[in-house]
């Protein structure tokens, strides 16, 4: 058997719309991408989405419209995949690593601490799609004046107490991805969700390197005088198309994934030498990813991988980067967890059998 760890989902309804759209003498940003933006705007209770060709331009258009650079500096999580933390170098900004609660996620009782006078915002990672304690730090974010982006790439249909991640309620901005092996994929692709209507009206400019597309134009090659210098980060019909027929089946894989998870909710919580700890009833995870801690950690993958099981840790703490050296801080929660946390397969792909395998191979011991 050969269960993987991650795999691409494309509706078999796709080829006619996508073929459609290639031929028909539009295929950049248009009435499709317009036509995608208001599914997600009705599905995630916020008109204010910005779809772009990729999740991670969607934190770097939420810095921009934060004006953090050079001087400022972003509370982040190390434990997540380096797109998250690299727009922030990249515009000019520092670290301040947060340390992690044992589900993985930033802790709210380490940030508040770590607060200077030049923090500007509180990045929130929501780990394999398991929201991180929204309400705490947007209190946190409130008293000190900071701004909370978050950082939802694995979290499409996750849910948090009474919100549903991508209204942020609890936010300023929302970023998702839709890149390939994603609950949604466009191939490629994401999208900002923003709180207020002034920054959705300017993320609208700087995705298109700060034009007016929807002005008027005497010469419509021509553009208007432009205020403030942006980027290419918006998406395209081709990629829109794409992500509205993948988004009719998205809920039923979600809703398998979620039935995989339920059972090794049960089933693997009876095994010594491994812990569950994503277990708050106040939200639903999105399960992207089904994370655990487990002892012996190195002989387990090999164990599974001999068993035809694709196991990873998917990201490297990004604290231990040459890049990122010089921001580096004890994180005692971090080292706690990291030397222990594994993922399995429970995506849409695996099937009753294969999970009863994956649970039944665990229980051989390792």
């Amino acid at each position: 058997m050969n269960i993987p760890l991650f795999k691409v989902f494309v509706s078999k309804k796709i080829d006619e719309p996508v073929l459609k759209t290639l031929h028909s003498g539009w295929i950049g940003q248009g009435n499709v991408v317009k036509d995608f933006e208001s599914a997600l705007a009705k599905k995630f209770n916020n008109d204010k989405v910005l779809t772009l060709s990729a999740g991670t331009h969607g934190l770097t258009l939420a810095l921009m419209l934060l004006n953090i650079g050079p001087g400022d500096s972003v509370i982040s999580t190390p434990l997540t995949c380096t797109a998250t933390n690299f727009p922030i170098i990249l515009q000019g900004a520092e670290f301040i690593w947060a340390d992690v609660k044992p589900d993985f996620n930033i802790d709210p009782s380490s940030i508040e601490s770590l607060i200077q006078e030049n923090t500007k915002a509180i990045f929130a990672v929501h780990w394999g799609g398991y929201s991180c304690d929204l309400k705490e730090i947007h209190e946190i974010a409130k008293r000190n004046n900071l701004a909370v982006v978050e950082d939802a790439a694995h979290a499409y249909s996750a849910t948090y107490q009474d919100s549903i991640i991508g209204d942020c309620k609890y936010s300023n901005f929302t970023m998702m991805s839709f890149q390939a092996i994603k609950h949604l994929t466009s191939v490629d692709g994401g999208a900002l969700f923003c709180k207020n209507l002034k920054d959705y009206n300017e993320g609208k400019l700087l995705r298109w390197y700060g034009i007016d597309r929807e002005g008027v134009r005497t010469d419509f090659r021509c553009e208007a005088p432009i205020d403030r210098v942006g980027g290419k980060y918006h998406m395209n019909d081709v990629n829109a198309i794409i992500g509205l027929k993948n988004m009719e089946e998205a809920e039923e894989n979600i809703k398998i994934t979620r039935e995989n998870a339920e059972y090794y909710d049960d089933e693997l919580t009876k095994i010594s030498g491994i812990k569950l700890t994503q277990t708050a009833i106040d939200r639903q995870s999105a399960y992207w990813l089904y994370t655990m801690l487990v002892e012996k950690r190195s002989d387990f993958c090999s164990m599974m991988a001999s068993n035809g099981i694709a196991v990873s840790r998917v990201h490297e703490r990004n604290d231990l980067h040459p890049c990122t050296n010089k921001f580096k801080r004890s994180l005692p929660g971090l080292e706690s967890i990291v030397g222990k946390m594994i993922c399995i397969p429970v995506g849409w792909w695996v099937n009753k059998e294969q999970r009863e395998y994956i649970v039944n191979t665990i229980k051989k011991g390792w």
